[in-house]
């Protein structure tokens, strides 16, 4: 890795990288105040005109359970999305619900995802010499999806092999989830590189075998605190990935 304040000089001998997207490939404010309240504004609109629809219903029914109410009404479970919403709560029936309407305002074209300026050239490069890529998000998988078909270049697709979440997964801070990818994409715990801006799923990432880079952007929530042990980067052009035999 390049010099910068606190960078560890390390290239990295993978066949694999997996990005959190949030304060990592892209910016956290543009998820926290387009696509929030994009989302929250709808809520409403989705229960009352789909509440039938298999995997709206799913949502909705974890949502109770997790509330533990049971007999909450649509009014009522709009109440709580918008609360969890405002919390930045990891909630997986309010990621699943979220991601059905970005998903539909990308394919409309009321949204565009935004990343980092380098990150699209890097990812293309990595890709481009033989590095499997994949993402693991809080996002819904199709959250994720829409993200990479809708960015400001074009779709993406095409450069990622799969898409995790903490329902296919886990939870990202538990090296379970990681355990669990590992075994899905079938390459070497050693041979994963994980990029993400939190502290946590870093930590559970290595407990898992995992080699680990913490992306720190000046600006973003996380930023002040820090990586702890873990090699960090300022941007994705300041990583290297070795260019051995696959």
């Amino acid at each position: 890795m390049t010099s910068g304040p606190g960078t560890t000089r390390t290239e990295f001998d993978v066949d694999a990288v997996v990005l959190d997207i949030e304060g990592t490939t892209s910016a956290t404010g543009f998820v926290v105040d387009v696509l929030y309240p994009y989302a929250r504004e709808r809520f409403g609109a989705l229960l009352a005109a789909r509440g039938e629809e298999p995997e709206v219903a799913r949502a909705v029914a974890q949502v109770r359970e997790l509330a533990a109410e049971p007999d909450a009404d649509a009014g009522r479970v709009e109440k709580i999305l918008g609360e969890w919403a405002d919390a930045d709560r990891k909630a997986t029936p309010l990621k699943t619900l979220q991601g059905v309407l970005w998903a539909e305002g990308f394919a409309r074209g009321e949204l565009v995802s935004h990343f980092y300026p380098e990150v699209i050239g890097v990812l293309r490069a990595w890709a481009a010499d033989g590095t499997r890529l994949y993402v693991y998000s809080s996002g819904s998988v199709a959250a994720q999806r829409a993200w990479f078909t809708y960015s400001p270049e074009g779709s993406l697709m095409d450069l990622v092999s799969g898409f995790y979440d903490t329902e296919n997964a886990g939870p990202k801070q538990e090296a379970d989830s990681y355990r669990a990818i590992s075994a899905a994409i079938g390459v070497a715990a050693d041979r994963t590189l994980f990029l993400s801006d939190r502290l946590g799923e870093l930590d559970a990432a290595r407990d898992a075998g995992w080699r680990t880079v913490g992306v720190r952007r000046a600006g973003e929530p996380y930023f002040a605190a820090g990586v702890g042990g873990h090699p960090q980067a300022a941007a994705f052009d300041e990583i290297s990935l070795a260019r051995s035999v696959r």
